[in-house]
């Protein structure tokens, strides 16, 4: 009971951040949560909190959504999410821990590239990103800070990126929690975990709309470039612990 309590507190301050820069609520949750239960019940646990949370952003932002973007990275996703949930049940936790830690720390360098390229996404770009994304999303759990210069790339920003980049991310955890569900990895206990974390992470993104378009491209980056550390760090602690 104590430890939920923390990290509903600890909820309440990543959803506020993940509200600000469309990602790093669960970034920096999960290494919490895989010290506290493990990675096979932390992830698809994070993965029902990030489904609420996404369903936040997507509720405040709803008259902003494009939803061609939206459906061209999300249909090539979906199986692709089911296809890495996958994957996580079947090696070991262990494993998982490292990779989740080496894969954030790759996140930084590339999602700096891709800032500084000023890649121009087009709508077949989304699909072949969504298709990689998806994937990893469904390995590794959230992928934001590489779809954040996806969506951006595309020429989304504001409210239109906020909440289209949230609909892609629900459908793709929505194809990730069901093939949790039908791999019965879901219990009622994790549920419920998953359940009281994402109400605290849905609280965030009211708190912080109106902060939103004053946050400058420089302190955005850094924010990123931060959580990223931070959830390397503790997913490194996490393997040295199982």
């Amino acid at each position: 009971m104590v430890a939920l309590v923390v990290v509903f507190v600890l909820a309440l301050g990543a959803g506020a951040l993940g509200g600000l820069v469309g990602t790093g609520s669960s970034l920096v949750l999960l290494p919490v949560l895989v010290t506290l239960y493990g990675p096979r019940m932390a992830v698809p646990m994070m993965g029902i909190a990030a489904v609420m949370a996404n369903l936040a952003r997507v509720s405040a932002w709803w008259r902003y959504i494009q939803w061609r973007p939206v459906l061209a990275y999300a249909v090539p996703g979906l199986p692709a999410a089911a296809l890495g949930a996958h994957t996580l049940l079947t090696i070991s936790p262990r494993l998982v821990d490292g990779l989740l830690g080496a894969f954030f720390l790759v996140m930084i360098p590339v999602r700096r590239m891709m800032v500084a390229q000023a890649w121009h996404v087009r709508l077949w770009h989304l699909g072949v990103a969504g298709a990689v994304v998806g994937f990893l999303t469904g390995l590794v759990l959230s992928t934001g800070p590489l779809s954040v210069p996806i969506f951006t790339g595309f020429g989304l920003s504001g409210g239109a990126f906020l909440g289209s980049e949230a609909a892609s991310a629900l459908l793709l955890y929505s194809a990730k929690l069901g093939t949790f569900g039908q791999s019965g990895v879901l219990s009622t206990h994790l549920v419920a975990s998953g359940i009281l974390i994402g109400a605290a992470l849905m609280v965030g993104p009211f708190l912080i709309r109106r902060f939103v378009h004053r946050l400058s491209p420089q302190a955005y980056a850094i924010l990123i470039d931060l959580v990223l550390v931070v959830a390397a760090a503790g997913m490194f602690i996490a393997t040295a612990m199982h």
